[in-house]
């Protein structure tokens, strides 16, 4: 088979970066094509519509930044909500605030004041005897005491890597989120919100009159794919690019449960994590709260999703990148090859092998095209 048409850039997978890319050169009058094997564009952004609601179809996303230029680019395209991620924690029927704050040390403990938790979340510390920690159970303690990790932490993390804690490594936990504040905004971004329509709406705005195939494999006709541009946009798996030489990097994925309900309002909160092993999910997110503006969130319907965390497979989405020692050693044979790629570009999750925040992923497509156009 021939190539007919010719592309200065041939765009490999419509998720955020693919995206924004393809806008950018769209706008710096590169003819281009995206394709994606998905039967639909957007990545793991895709909102599918159910029961009137826009339901994340592959988690949670809640865009968030202090990037004023990141926050401007978006807003060309849709207007956001005011929207406030307050996650909260479920152990054994016991509800608590994320991150770790003083509603939470309020329910663990009943200390009112910053000065009381200190002195608790201190004292395990020292307790625990930790100086230097040899995998995530230690970093843990040494961080937040036995408490927080064996309530919050502990099976969570089990669940969601698939590991026990003291056979992860440490620096997965650099840090972990403390406020002696009553906040319950999880996260620390000037600006945050839910795109007013769903994410959907920034996806199509991104790829408005730019030529794109869903359902369409790069690999099935690797050959004739590699015909039709100048140039490539790669954002797939890089082992995969490079026909896994090295060997398969590894990745977590997650599936998920999705159920409508007859009533208007499930759990009170968008997401609630739960940390016990009793729940074989690691979370329920309930959908309608993303959107309170929406005129159908008072109806007697919602939607929620039961999320599952378990190692991947081929058959399975890669989700995580799984960035331990021996991972990340892998990785970077694979990007001393893509380094010396004149007409292949990576960027992504998966082709940067790296977990990305939406604005992160942003910010490095504008400052990668600035430097290609």
């Amino acid at each position: 088979m021939e190539s007919v048409l010719k592309y200065d850039f041939l765009i490999v997978g419509s998720g955020l970066y693919g995206c924004v890319f393809a806008y950018k050169a769209k706008q710096s009058g590169k003819r281009v094509l995206v394709i994606d094997k998905r039967p639909h564009n957007g990545g793991n952004l895709f909102c599918e519509k159910i029961e009137n609601i826009n339901i994340h179809k592959y988690g949670a996303h809640i865009f968030h930044t202090s990037n004023k230029m990141v926050w401007d680019f978006v807003n060309n395209f849709v207007s956001f909500n005011r929207y406030t991620n307050c996650p909260l924690a479920s152990y054994h029927g016991k509800l608590f605030n994320l991150p770790f704050n003083m509603n939470t040390f309020y329910s663990l403990w009943g200390t009112r004041t910053p000065d009381e938790a200190m002195a608790v979340i201190d004292r395990q510390r020292k307790d625990s005897g930790i100086i230097e920690p040899l995998n995530l159970e230690e970093q843990a303690l040494s961080l937040v005491g036995k408490d927080i990790y064996e309530i919050l932490i502990k099976e969570y993390t089990e669940k969601q890597w698939g590991h026990p804690c003291n056979e992860l490594p440490a620096f997965i936990i650099k840090r972990l989120p403390v406020r002696f504040t009553f906040d319950n905004n999880y996260f620390n971004d000037t600006y945050q919100g839910i795109p007013i329509g769903g994410y959907n709406k920034l996806i199509d705005d991104l790829l408005k009159d730019i030529e794109v195939r869903t359902n369409t494999d790069f690999f099935n006709d690797r050959d004739y794919w590699s015909t039709v541009s100048d140039k490539i946009v790669f954002t797939g798996r890089i082992d995969e690019f490079y026909n896994c030489q090295f060997g398969k990097l590894e990745y977590r994925t997650v599936s998920f449960e999705t159920e409508i309900l007859n009533c208007s309002n499930y759990q009170g909160n968008a997401v609630i994590n739960y940390t016990s092993m009793n729940e074989p999910y690691t979370r329920i997110i309930e959908h309608k709260h993303f959107e309170p503006e929406s005129p159908f969130f008072a109806q007697n319907k919602t939607v929620i999703s039961k999320e599952y965390s378990s190692d991947w497979t081929e058959n399975a989405d890669p989700f995580y990148p799984v960035n331990d020692y021996t991972n990340n050693a892998i990785y970077n044979k694979y990007k001393e090859l893509a380094c010396h790629e004149k007409d292949v570009f990576f960027g992504g999750r998966l082709a940067d092998y790296k977990y990305y925040d939406m604005d992160d992923v942003i910010e490095k497509v504008l400052n990668d095209t600035e430097k290609i156009f």
